[in-house]
């Protein structure tokens, strides 16, 4: 496997620390509203990765934090006359239907910055002890920048060149700066602001402090893995390594991994001009599934156009995939158990080797678009060579190659028809029966039918209630 590193500006052949498993950051979304597309990229990206890496038989310890204090969350709690923990809680709940919804798994760990405050806190002293960081009058603590002597090797620019990207957080004192390129650690509290006790003044912290010390806690003081959007890699990539490396004196993380932007109808993706789509409003026109297919369909380093056109031409591949499966199922039931025959067999030893050029695109920096047109290829072999007269074992052989490739890029192709509620009310009629007459394994297979498609049954004393999973 070879990534492209960031920090080197090439292409390395993956080493994890630990052989068999990987550690990995991602960092997660500000949760003061319904995620966006640009949020949805490295979700789908990166879990994508992961998933490839175990089908590689890695173990990988996924971690992606939610940041629930932010000045925008603040903001909105005011504006509805709530706490922030309410704004929080809310869209972080948003933020898992969403990903659900895409198919993006839950992290190994989804720790929230308001839950870590005590190991921020820490790790702010640590560096003030050793002389990385000093406190103002008013108890605001800055990072010395110019102290750490690797600063911008992530970047790639000289120090003189940043200024102008500086994107510290704006706070009283300012103008007490050592230097105009230091930044925030912890800033003092203001009128209707959540805030924390801190040896220095009471408040909250930073941005940028809060993935070093939760990648620290649940990964260790060095990664595998820091990955993320393009745009964190200055400023708050950058001042994650000069934390977390002046605090631990250890490098931070070996491999650093960056989607491009998305853009939408060949603008520069902006939520200020309103050029932004919600994950939402794309789920009203669209099967999500579609979204991550569509999401996949280009390398993840180029920068990637969003629009109508090209988001319903990734719906006609995707369901080019859909119908294959759908015909598969459909030749399967009515397929006679005979076993495969000698040319069925050499058919399948040749559709086998379609994994393996899958691999080599993926292997090629998570090449997913290169992996997307082998599954292509795969799907006109499986067209071209079944009929009504292909054997089960041929034809389930086949779909069991495509699904092993559409699932390690989390792609649902196997749609289950939408079973209706007076189908379900039959069933439950058919298994009240059973029981009636003492045939309980028919009972317990109907039951177990309906669970395989989301139908939860619950007996009561009322008589069987069900809800859909």
């Amino acid at each position: 496997m070879k990534i492209y590193n960031t920090l080197t500006r090439r292409k390395e052949e993956f080493v994890p620390l630990v052989p068999g498993k990987i550690s990995m950051y991602v960092c997660g979304p500000t949760v003061y509203g319904m995620i966006h597309i640009g949020n949805a990229r490295p979700m789908i990206i990166f879990d994508t990765f992961r998933r490839y890496m175990e089908s590689r038989g890695y173990e990988v310890n996924f971690v992606s934090n939610f940041t629930d204090v932010d000045d925008k969350i603040i903001k909105k709690a005011n504006e509805e006359g709530v706490d922030a923990g309410v704004i929080s809680e809310r869209y972080i709940e948003e933020c898992r239907k969403d990903m659900k919804a895409m198919n993006v798994r839950e992290a190994t760990t989804h720790p929230k910055a308001t839950e870590e405050i005590d190991g921020m806190i820490d790790m702010i002293s640590t560096l003030i002890e050793k002389g990385f960081a000093y406190v103002a009058e008013d108890g605001t603590v800055y990072y010395r920048t110019r102290k750490f002597k690797d600063y911008g090797k992530l970047s790639h620019k000289n120090l003189d060149d940043l200024r102008g990207g500086n994107r510290s957080l704006l706070v009283t004192g300012e103008d007490q700066k050592d230097d105009p390129l230091d930044f925030v650690l912890w800033k003092p509290k203001k009128e209707g602001e959540i805030f924390w006790q801190s040896p220095w003044c009471e408040g909250r912290p930073g941005w940028h402090i809060e993935c070093s010390v939760m990648s620290k806690k649940y990964l260790g003081e060095e990664i595998d893995i820091h990955a993320g959007g393009e745009d964190l890699i200055f400023p708050h990539h950058e001042n994650e390594i000069a934390q977390s490396e002046a605090a631990n004196g250890k490098p931070f993380a070996k491999y650093w991994m960056h989607n491009a932007f998305l853009n939408i109808d060949n603008r520069k993706m902006s939520k200020s001009d309103g050029n932004f789509f919600t994950v939402r409003e794309i789920s009203e026109k669209y099967d999500l599934q579609v979204f991550r297919f569509f999401m996949l369909s280009a390398h993840y380093r180029s920068p990637f156009n969003f629009s109508e056109e090209l988001i319903q031409s990734a719906a006609n591949g995707y369901e080019r995939i859909v119908n294959t499966v759908s015909n598969l199922n459909f030749l399967i039931k009515n397929a006679k158990e005979d076993a495969a025959s000698d040319a069925e067999k050499a058919l399948l030893e040749e559709a086998s080797s379609f994994k393996e050029r899958f691999r080599d695109a993926m292997d090629d920096d998570l090449n997913t678009a290169d992996a997307i047109s082998v599954i292509f290829e795969l799907v006109k072999f499986v067209n071209t060579n079944t009929g009504d007269a292909s054997s089960k074992e041929f034809l389930s052989g086949l779909k069991d190659r495509i699904l092993e490739l559409t699932d390690i890029l989390g792609l649902i192709v196997d749609k289950k028809e939408e079973i209706l509620d007076d189908e379900i009310e039959a069933l439950i009629e058919a298994r009240k029966n059973a029981r009636k007459n003492k045939d309980f394994a028919l009972a317990d297979r109907i039951r177990q039918d309906l669970l395989d498609q989301g139908i939860v049954l619950e007996d009561t004393r009322e008589g069987v209630k069900w809800h859909r999973s």
